[in-house]
This record gives structure tokens, C-alpha cells and sequence, in this order.
């Protein structure tokens, strides 16, 4: 199969994968309306509730709102939450009841909890099983109005709750209430007391009421009396209660969104707080929830995009057969001999120093060489024959001791792993010193006879031992003789 056969092929099945995926990703879904609609008049909606808060109020006073605009309310007004599915405005709500108004929480399993613990309320599962309930299911307990006794006298009921005898709740949660007042209870078998699910406390001239089952509100739940009653006494609760009677009832539910501030005046501060209230809610739904439809379909087409721009690419490349190993050409560093050792040496990678004592031993080879010393010479050995051949002048003779120490001290860096770092001039230095002093040796010259010449005279190589600037004994006079 030719190459452009190949990519042809590879740009088909890639295509293929990619509109199956994303055909997954986009398939629909059946939609269904959520639970707490207003306009629901499904079990599960709000459409009841929402009749009677307009018998009470008056069509003109009841507000629904998907956008809840703080500041268009006003202290006599009240506002009503049920199962809120974003985080309410804490600043907001405790100044709006600060200037008198009423503000109703109706939540067990949504956001309202957040706003509720500014308030050191805190939301918990039911504690223990209910002495009363519906058809004796314990997911459908019986609450019943809290009567405060003291002295022996029984207080009267919350106004909510005034007209309530009994209420059935659905699958409620219960609350802890340190500060405000108990409203609603449910009684528990054995020694578990009773649960809470209602409490409500003055927040300076304003109120706040929570209620830890939003389910009593829903168009089921309204066929029994003592919800319907509890429906009735929140509505003229929140707007219609003494100097109320102009007061509008805002109703939020699920997911809304906030602007404005009460007063009118809003701070950069709220502005940010309320930015980053609202980035950690979309976080949240996405980690509960998933990624919204729409932003799949993008990541879907631009996964379609990306995959199609990669295979045409490599489809339209054209590739040349990769040359075997064993005919590739034999890099100059794996190589031996000169170039081998010249193109390690000139490697970028390489320390400089290595150049230093490459220089070092081509010079205590050359001297070794010349005066017949041992094949690996000391560095005192070596200065005392070239001093001693008196070959050098004494200039040239200092020079070479300074480059034979940055040699020693260039080895004992390399040695001990302190690096090989020398500039290029002391190596350049080096380099003239040491091709002069061969010169002035003659130490690339052929051998002329068995001694050695020191300054014409053939004499025996000095000894490591002997004393440094002694002069070697001359050798009997007589004919020297070329080496074969």
C-alpha cells in the first residue's frame, strides 16, 4: 500500500471515529421540567402555591423572578426561596432584613445551607425515626407546631403556623438552631426527642424563617390542610403582616441570577465577592453535574477540527525510508584514533579542560621522550630536565612552569568532580608555550644517537632523583654514532 494510499485511509477512519464521538456526545436528551416550577402544574411544580399566594397578595404583588434584583426591593417587601440551586447573596439578604425585610428559606438538598450558616444554622439528616407519619412511612413524617411552655402556661404558635395542626412533610432534613426560635417538629420514637424543621429569628428590624423541606409547597402536598395553611400563614407572613399590606412577594426558585445592591450603592468589594461566589457555583455544578450540553458540542467540534488538521498533515507528508543502522556513517566521536580523540576534544559538550591536559600529556610525553624518562613522568621530573638541558632561556623557562601548574590544578578539578572550566586564552596560552618548548627541545626531531644532547654535548638523561639544576656528567669523548 503506497503512502499516500496510507494517509488517505488513516484521514477516513479518523473522520469516522471523531463524528461517532461526537454524535455520543450530542445526543439529545428527553427534557423534562424541574421540580419547583411556578408554572409546573405537575405534582412536583408550584402552580397551586403560586394561586394562592395570589388570592392572598393580589396578582399585581406576587413577583417570580429568574433575576432577583436587590435593588428594587424595599424593607416592607418579602422575599421567598424555595430549593435555590445558587448561592443567595449573604451581604445582600442580611442587609435587606437589617432594613426590615422578611426573607424565607424553604431548602433541604439545595444552596440555601450557605446562606443559612451565616446564621449558625446548620442542616442535617433526620435524626431518628418519627413517631407520626403518612401511611406509616417514615420518609413522610408528621410535623407538628412548636408551643413554647413556661411557667407552666403554653405559649402561642409561630404566625406561620398559627392556623397548622398537622403537616406532612416529604423526605425532609432537620436543623440545628443555637440562636433563633423552633416553629415546626416533628416528633421521634424512643429517646430521640423530636427534630426541627423550622426556625425563624429577628435579624435587627427584619425576619428570616427556615424551613428544611421545600416539598410541602408542591401541588401534591397542598391537597392536605395543614399544608395548605402553612402556605397560607408564609405568604401573609412575609407581605402582608401588619404595616405590610403593600409589601410584594418575591419568588425565587432553582437556578436565578442576582444584580444590584439594597440601597442602590454597591462596593468593588461586593462586586468581586459576587464574581467569585458565582465561579465556585459553576465549579461546584460541574463537578455534581458534568459540562453542559453546549460546552461538549465545542469540545466535540473542536476535537473534530484538531483530529481533521492532524491527519491531513500526516496524510499529505511525504516520508523517506529510514537508512538502516548498519549503513548509517560511524560518528567522528565513536570513532578511534586522531579523529576520534579530535572530534571529543572539539565536542561543544566537552570541558575545556580536557584540552588543557590533552596539551599536558602530549608535552610530558614529548619531554619523556626526548631525555629518556619514564613513560609517565611527575611534573617535577619534567621541569628539572628541561631546566637542566639549559636549552631553554629563562623567560620561556618561567612561562613553562605557570602552564604546566594550570595543567596540575586543571587535572586535580577534573579529578575531584569540580569541573573543567578554563577560558579559551589560558588554553590558547597554553597551547604557544607548549609547542615552543618542543620546538626548543627538539623533541620531534629523529633520534642521532644513543645519549642524549644537552646543548651539544651527549650526556646520560638525568634521574628522578637527582638534585634539580645539577648539571648531568658529560660521557667519554668519542664518536657518536646514528641510530639505525
Amino acid at each position: 500500500m503506497t503512502p499516500n494510499l496510507r494517509g488517505r485511509r488513516a484521514f477516513i477512519l479518523g473522520a469516522a471515529t471523531a463524528a461517532s464521538s461526537a454524535a455520543s456526545l450530542l445526543a439529545s436528551r428527553p427534557a423534562r421540567a424541574a421540580d419547583f416550577e411556578i408554572a409546573d402544574t405537575e405534582w412536583e411544580g408550584l402552580s397551586e402555591f403560586f394561586s394562592i399566594a395570589k388570592a392572598e397578595l393580589g396578582p399585581d404583588r406576587v413577583k417570580p423572578v429568574a433575576l432577583l434584583d436587590w435593588s428594587s426591593v424595599k424593607p416592607e417587601d418579602g422575599i421567598l426561596f424555595i430549593h435555590p440551586t445558587e448561592t443567595i447573596d449573604p451581604s445582600e439578604a442580611s442587609e435587606f432584613m437589617k432594613l426590615g425585610g422578611r426573607l424565607a428559606v424553604c431548602d433541604d438538598f439545595g444552596k440555601g445551607d450557605e446562606l443559612l450558616r451565616r446564621f449558625k444554622i446548620q442542616r442535617i439528616g433526620m435524626p431518628g425515626r418519627p413517631v407520626t407519619a403518612l401511611r406509616q412511612d417514615p420518609d413522610l413524617p408528621i410535623a407538628e407546631p412548636w408551643l413554647e411552655i413556661s411557667k407552666g402556661q403554653i405559649g402561642a404558635p409561630h404566625p406561620v403556623v398559627a392556623n397548622v395542626n398537622r403537616l406532612v412533610l416529604n423526605h425532609p432534613t432537620a436543623l440545628i438552631h443555637p440562636d433563633l426560635s423552633p416553629v415546626l417538629k416533628v416528633r421521634l420514637s424512643g429517646s430521640e426527642g423530636e427534630a426541627i424543621v423550622a426556625v425563624a429569628g429577628q435579624v435587627e428590624k427584619g425576619r428570616l424563617f427556615a424551613m428544611s423541606d421545600p416539598s410541602v409547597l408542591i401541588n401534591s402536598m397542598l391537597r392536605y390542610p395543614g399544608n395548605r395553611a402553612f402556605a397560607v400563614g408564609l405568604v401573609k407572613y412575609l407581605a402582608n403582616d401588619n404595616d405590610r399590606a403593600q409589601g410584594r412577594l418575591f419568588v425565587v426558585t432553582n437556578a436565578f441570577k442576582q444584580e444590584g445592591s439594597v440601597g442602590g450603592d454597591r462596593t468593588v468589594l461586593q462586586d468581586v465577592e459576587n464574581a467569585l461566589r458565582s465561579f465556585g457555583d459553576n465549579l461546584a455544578d460541574i463537578r455534581k453535574q458534568g459540562f453542559p450540553s453546549w460546552l461538549l458540542a465545542v469540545l466535540a467540534a473542536g476535537a473534530v477540527a484538531l483530529l481533521g488538521i492532524w491527519v491531513g498533515r500526516a496524510s499529505g507528508k511525504p516520508y523517506k525510508s529510514p537508512l538502516p543502522r548498519y549503513a548509517r556513517a560511524t560518528p567522528l566521536v565513536s570513532r578511534g584514533g586522531v579523529a576520534g580523540r579530535f572530534a571529543m576534544l572539539a565536542a561543544p559538550s566537552s570541558p575545556k579542560g580536557l584540552v588543557l591536559l590533552e596539551l599536558k600529556s602530549a608535552l610530558f610525553d614529548a619531554v619523556a621522550e626526548r631525555f629518556g624518562l619514564d613513560p609517565s613522568p611527575s611534573a617535577d621530573a619534567v621541569l628539572r630536565a628541561v631546566r637542566s638541558s639549559g636549552q631553554l632561556s629563562a623567560s620561556m623557562q618561567q612561562s613553562l612552569e605557570g602552564v604546566v601548574t594550570r595543567m596540575q590544578r586543571a587535572e586535580a578539578g577534573m579529578v575531584t568532580g569540580a569541573g573543567g572550566k578554563v577560558r579559551r586564552e589560558v588554553i590558547e596560552e597554553a597551547h604557544r608555550v607548549v609547542r615552543a618548548v618542543v620546538d626548543a627541545l627538539g623533541a620531534l626531531e629523529p633520534k642521532r644517537s644513543i645519549g642524549r644532547s644537552y646543548g651539544g654535548a651527549d650526556v646520560q638523561p638525568p634521574s628522578d632523583g637527582a638534585a634539580g639544576g645539577a648539571a648531568p656528567a658529560p660521557n667519554p669523548p668519542g664518536p657518536t654514532e646514528p641510530d639505525g
